[in-house]
């Protein structure tokens, strides 16, 4: 598969190469975001717990 991500290209054979590659990690335990994450400014959380744990004002 192609991705273009930001005016790059990647090639990848499996999704899961795809995700260690692009997929953001969560500001704090560092897993990767795949599916819905929480955002705030440009920090991505995997979870609610997480984002209240790092001291952001995300909600669910």
């Amino acid at each position: 598969m192609t991705i273009e991500k930001n005016g790059q290209t990647f090639v990848f054979d499996s999704f899961e190469c795809a995700i260690m590659k692009l997929a953001p990690t969560c500001r704090q335990c560092g897993v990767r975001v795949v599916g819905h994450g929480l955002e705030e400014g440009d920090d991505v959380y995997c979870c609610a717990h997480c984002a209240k744990k790092a001291g952001a004002d995300a909600r669910a």
